[in-house]
């Protein structure tokens, strides 16, 4: 119900009050999403409490802090991204995958709305996530 009213946080709070562990692994999510920590910190303790071994910590402050809710590593490909570097040539200066950084490629552009490399660069740039050009 207010999940299809538009209403993440009450959508939230509403699994959170199911005594089912996943209804309040899920609402967990969303309020992390939303930065309500008061109630996420509730849902964490119960989730402990019911013996719930793999508890998401919730995100870190530099990535609460970060206009488009970007943590460092996603920082660090959407600046890859405005350099225009390809996958495997961020893979390459990351140490990491080229799998892996598809899927940090997906969630900088999830999280800056963006359909595109050139406009997650853009939208970085207005949020000021990436330095602009200066004349």
């Amino acid at each position: 119900m207010w999940h299809a009213a538009g209403c993440p946080y009450e959508h939230a709070a509403a699994l959170a009050e199911s005594p089912d562990p996943d209804d309040k692994l899920t609402a967990l999510a969303g309020l992390d999403a939303l930065g309500a920590e008061p109630l996420a910190r509730l849902v964490r303790s119960e989730l402990r409490h019911l013996g719930v071994r793999h508890i998401p910590r919730g995100p870190l402050a530099a990535t609460r802090d970060n206009p488009a809710g970007l943590t460092e590593r996603q920082l660090q490909v959407v600046r890859l991204l405005a350099q225009g570097l390809t996958n495997p040539e961020m893979a390459e200066r990351l140490v990491v995958s080229v799998r892996t950084v598809d899927n940090h490629v997906a969630a900088v552009l999830e999280k800056l709305g963006a359909r595109s490399r050139r406009e997650a660069a853009a939208r970085a740039t207005e949020l000021g996530i990436l330095p602009g050009c200066e004349s």
